[in-house]
């Protein structure tokens, strides 16, 4: 995919892209990370500090900023944790940054159903890809996805599109969307 397809053109598709390539500096084996999106023009309103350092002419492009949060316990799983929380209104979206074993479709008929041995049959199976994937989405529904395989780790080579992990981009809506009273 080129830099000028609409898909990656949007303010979220730049910033998850600028975090793919973050954690990418990064190297592998990283624990999952979780980001709130802010509009930047907000930022620099609020800190006007920040356009000394070059937000000001991203503010203007309707930029998201990428905000890390506090590191999640290892013990938790980044889904459950997503299922658990809500942004609060002033947060534009959110991202997250996790590494998975996937394995090919043919394989599914193989994979036992307890979820322990399924992970020890996916860390074994000699199909096995190791992927790391960048999620983002907005309160507007908005969404973009950046992939990386480690077997094929060069920028060159990262994957991009609004709906490649289907799954976490649906638990990533979900921590925006407004509760229901």
């Amino acid at each position: 995919m080129s830099a000028t397809e609409p898909a990656q053109d949007t303010p979220l598709a730049a910033v998850v892209r600028e975090l793919e390539a973050h954690a990418a500096e990064g190297g592998w084996d990283q624990p999952a990370r979780l980001f709130a999106l802010v509009e930047t023009a907000r930022l620099v309103e609020q800190e006007p500090a920040l356009a000394d350092m070059g937000l000001d002419d991203a503010a203007r492009e309707g930029a998201l900023t990428a905000v890390e949060q506090d590191p999640l316990a290892p013990e938790e799983p980044l889904e459950q944790v997503l299922e658990e929380i809500m942004w609060p209104p002033d947060v534009a979206g959110c991202a997250a940054v996790v590494e998975r074993l996937v394995l090919p479709p043919e394989v599914d008929a193989e994979l036992p159903e307890d979820p322990g041995e399924a992970t020890e049959f996916a860390r074994a199976h000699p199909l096995r890809q190791e992927v790391r994937i960048v999620a983002g989405a907005t309160r507007g529904g908005t969404t973009y996805c950046a992939l990386r395989l480690r077997s094929h780790d060069d920028d060159r080579s990262v994957v991009g599109g609004e709906d490649l992990v289907p799954g976490l981009l649906e638990l990533l809506v979900g921590t925006l969307q407004e509760e229901s009273i």
